[in-house]
């Protein structure tokens, strides 16, 4: 990516038309997230007003023509620490209208231009009867996936993971490969088939047969487990001594070109770049670091990603939306990308 007018290796992605297809004028300026009709294009529209979808996406069930389905699990009965993560898909959108304003840096290019992207809204989860959840979330995935699209989750807690894996394993194949940002391996032993647990996901997911160890990486543990089941550890101390662009190499040492799931927890970062999450540790990524990390994984296919754990009730000035927001942007950048190159 160079600066200063020249050139850029991302110059390949045409920079499309806004696609509206209606007049433009003071009744259609705002909430375009249910007043557009076409799925492609951004949005010129005052980030402090509006419909509040996902950076000013259509809110949609139409699920026709759709890359990348948008959608939040809000759920928080998994937690061991703090709650109020099923405030967080509502916060990622609020935080988003912000980053939707302008072409996302350092890409320089729309990437909605050629990466037809909805916001589906929130799976319908019934609290009351908690058995039930792990398979409606399944169910929602399976739904928007049986169209072809791609899924971007918000969460929610980590938990949310073990339903989405399983659903994309039977679309996919299992067992994926999994690309896994975090403070915690989350591969606490639980026995409980129905369990809701957000420390066990990924032994259950290993146990299951959905993601293979040999070829998955967790990257920013800094908790200790006395059994991590083969996983590859990339700590945040490792990533503080090696750098970015070293993870980066052991992600594609060890993934490859197999089918992937990335999952990224929120408290990955330090608490300083995300206070607002519910199991903080200390001695996380910055921000800045985790979206290097997330820029160098063009090469990757993402066939499911989701971004669980940030807690608004423990945030600070929209610290950890905003972080959230911006990660999802890059994802979507990373998706547009491949889809450019004929990749998608």
């Amino acid at each position: 990516m160079a600066t200063g007018g020249k050139i850029t290796d991302n110059e390949s992605i045409i920079n499309e038309p806004t696609g509206l297809t209606m007049p433009d004028d003071n009744h259609t300026k705002i909430d375009r997230a249910i007043a557009q009709k076409s799925l492609y294009g951004m949005l010129d529209e005052p980030t402090f007003s509006g419909v509040l979808s996902f950076m000013r996406r259509n809110y949609t069930k139409d699920l026709s023509g759709v890359d990348l389905a948008i959608s939040g699990i809000p759920l928080d009965l998994a937690t061991s620490y703090r709650p109020g993560t099923r405030l967080g898909p509502q916060a990622i959108r609020v935080a988003s209208a912000e980053v939707a304003s302008l072409k996302p840096y350092p890409w320089g290019f729309n990437p909605f231009g050629k990466l037809a992207v909805i916001d589906y809204g929130d799976c319908y989860l019934d609290v009351h009867n908690p058995m039930t959840i792990h398979e409606a979330i399944a169910d929602h995935a399976r739904h928007i996936m049986a169209s072809g699209a791609r899924m971007l989750t918000f969460g929610g807690d980590h938990s949310i993971t073990y339903p989405l894996l399983k659903a994309h394993a039977e679309k996919y194949g299992a067992p994926l490969a999994l690309i896994h940002f975090d403070a915690h391996s989350d591969t606490w032993p639980d026995s409980s088939p129905g369990s809701l647990n957000h420390g066990t996901m990924f032994y259950k997911a290993i146990r299951d047969g959905l993601i293979d160890p040999k070829h998955s990486v967790q990257i920013g543990i800094r908790t200790w487990n006395d059994n991590f089941l083969g996983m590859h550890i990339v700590d945040a101390t490792w990533m503080h001594r090696h750098g970015t662009d070293a993870v980066v190499g052991e992600i594609e040492r060890l993934v490859g070109n197999r089918p992937a799931y990335l999952t990224f927890d929120i408290d990955c970062l330090d608490p300083a770049f995300a206070p607002g999450t519910g199991t903080p540790v200390c001695g996380g990524l910055s921000t800045a670091q985790a979206l290097a990390i997330l820029r160098g994984l063009t090469g990757f296919d993402l066939v499911g990603m989701d971004i669980v754990e940030v807690s608004p009730p423990y945030d600070h000035s929209q610290i950890t939306a905003l972080a959230a927001a911006h990660i999802a942007c890059d994802l979507i950048c990373l998706l547009a990308k491949r889809k450019a190159d004929g990749l998608l």
